[in-house]
């Protein structure tokens, strides 16, 4: 048994040897990853804030409606009207799209548009009134260094963010961005966006809690300057937030030299687009804190596993051998995810109780697989609750105004019919609650859409279904075709008049349907803007909410494809699966 027990250590003493420099190597890289990933989320926090800021400019941007306002602005009751009904409501809902504070100024090239702006006395204007939107015209930025070295118009693309005027007197950055005419051919600048933010409504997320206690987080710029630190000596220790400071590339070098050598990691992280830089000091007992740990936890494991072996050497037999390979076994079937599997023993020894807590682990194991499952189905099902509650506002907005200028023009009848329209697309919306419908219910929707927009437009445009009849009893996601309906009236027009032709076919397994026109079709940028990234929100909103909710419910081999050529007309395909699906909730 000496010599047995003297073949048993050394083997167990040299494994756990290894496993204890290999556990607490990957324990500090791992702590390491952890920090870093940290970083990670705060940075991606930065970029979401000034991807929510650019979609606040985008608003404007491509207000094709406001545009015109802008560029054909003329004085007496029709410049009030325009202002009252249409800009100003405009730039309060653009304001209101975000529950962060923004200062959006309006710079404009027409000169019989009014200046609206407020008298702030020195103050920083997000600081004060509730109104923070100013109207200036162009000239007041005219000679101004920041206007006139910025970059050449690249449509949907060129915005700046830099600290100009009184910025950094007041910890603020703005996002810098022409207005231009997208109703003309040479799509001129009618205007200049300039929308400010305070940096440490920015710089929120920021904490050096989130990392431990002795870290000091720093944000410098692209200089090495210092503009935000929280924790150490930087920052409020109960509150953790991020406080300014200032300091120059040097003192930030030296600063982080001293940390090295003080026993601190330095570990950095680049903001995109801003080119800064969050840079965090993190005591090495953060890292090492587990390290004595884990030795201690592999010196008992060894110790435990000299025990286990010596006592088992002397019970080795084929008995105990045949029990252990069905539980190697089982935990093999375990492994490759066949949870159904039991074993059970008689007798009331270790390998019984061995058993008993394998058949119970596999069953709770099952259990929560499904567990996990039923929760990822009922995200999807939240996700797409979401999506389909993001309907474009103006529709209802424009119907209603459509309606009041029936009723001011006495037309009884088209009012009437538009009433009725309006109602039946709103039934139809609400479906009972149902998430999916049949895509006959679906298609008298967008029948309905349709015939609001005809009392509007008249003969102007012109509407052809032509709907394979076996393929109205499938299901489909609800709101799924009319989107690109309302996208080609609002987008498409060429000249005074557009065609329609809305197709659905049954390929096989797949349905196909499609929204046709003949109108400008997309331009190929607009096409890459609208499946591109998913913080890409520059371009085709609805098409890419469309795609999503298809892709959740039916997978990614399904969604939307768009064929266009400028100047000629577009064609949007919806591909979903041929399946009688459940009614959704």
């Amino acid at each position: 048994m000496l010599s047995y027990a003297v073949l048993i250590m050394v083997p167990v003493l040299l494994v756990g040897s290894i496993a204890n420099s290999v556990f607490v190597g990957s324990l500090r890289e791992q702590t390491r990853v952890n920090i870093q990933g940290t970083l990670r989320q705060m940075t991606d926090n930065i970029v979401y804030k000034m991807d929510d800021t650019r979609r606040i400019s985008d608003m404007l941007y491509y207000d094709n409606t406001l545009g015109d306002h802008l560029y054909h602005y003329e004085e007496g009751w029709v410049s009030y009207q325009a202002t009252k009904k249409y800009v100003l409501p405009k730039l309060q809902t653009t304001i209101a799209a975000t529950n962060r504070k923004l200062w959006l100024s309006l710079y404009l090239h027409n000169a019989s548009f009014r200046e609206i702006y407020s008298n702030y006395d020195g103050a920083d204007p997000l600081t004060r009134g509730n109104r923070l939107f100013d109207i200036y015209q162009m000239r007041r930025i005219a000679d101004k260094d920041w206007y006139k070295q910025f970059p050449k118009e690249e449509v949907g693309k060129t915005m700046r963010w830099v600290r100009i005027e009184d910025d950094e007197r007041y910890g603020r950055i703005s996002l810098l961005r022409r207005l231009i005419d997208f109703n003309r051919y040479e799509q001129r600048e009618i205007g200049f966006v300039r929308i400010s933010v305070r940096l440490s409504d920015l710089f929120e997320s920021v904490d050096y809690r989130k990392i431990g206690e002795g870290t000091t987080i720093y944000i410098a710029d692209e200089t090495g300057r210092v503009l935000s630190a929280s924790g150490g000596a930087g920052a409020d220790a109960d509150a953790g937030a991020p406080q300014v400071r200032k300091s120059s590339a040097s003192e930030e070098g030296e600063r982080f030299g001293q940390a090295e050598a003080a026993g601190h990691l330095a570990i950095r992280q680049t903001i995109p687009e801003l080119g800064w830089t969050i840079l965090a000091h993190v005591p090495t007992d953060i890292i090492e804190r587990d390290s004595a740990k884990v030795r201690v936890l592999t010196l008992l494991v060894c110790a435990g596993c000299f025990a286990v072996f010596a006592v088992a050497g002397v019970f080795v037999s084929r008995f105990f051998s045949r029990r252990v390979r069905k539980i190697v076994s089982v935990l093999n079937s375990f492994q490759e995810g066949e949870f159904h599997k039991r074993i059970h023993f008689k007798g009331n020894d270790e390998f019984t109780r061995i058993s008993s807590s394998l058949n119970e682990m596999g069953q709770n194991i099952g259990s929560l697989i499904r567990e996990v499952y039923l929760k990822d189905l009922e995200k999807k099902e939240a996700e797409l609750t979401s999506l389909q509650a993001q309907i474009n506002p103006h529709f209802l907005y424009n119907t209603l105004s459509s309606i009041s200028r029936l009723a001011r023009f006495g037309q009884v009848e088209k009012l009437d019919r538009m009433v009725r329209d309006l109602a039946k697309f709103y039934r139809l919306s609400l479906s009972d609650g149902k998430n999916i419908i049949p895509v006959f219910d679906e298609l008298e929707q967008v029948k309905a859409y349709i015939d609001i927009q005809k009392t509007k437009y008249g003969d102007r445009m012109e509407v052809l279904f032509d709907i394979d009849p076996a393929i109205v009893g499938f299901r489909i996601p609800k709101l799924t075709v009319q989107p690109f309906v309302e996208n080609a009236l609002e987008h498409a027009w060429r000249g005074d008049r557009i065609g329609l032709r809305i197709a659905g076919r049954l390929e096989g397994k797949t349905i196909s349907l499609s929204v046709i026109d003949d109108g400008v079709g997309f331009h190929p940028d607009t096409v890459k803007d609208i499946f591109g990234s998913a913080d890409n929100a520059k371009a085709g909103y609805g098409i890419r909410n469309v795609d999503q909710r298809i892709k959740l419910y039916f997978g990614r081999q399904y969604g939307v494809t768009i064929a266009s050529r400028p100047g000629i007309g577009a064609a949007v395909r919806i591909a979903f699966p041929a399946t009688k699906l459940k009614e959704g909730a």
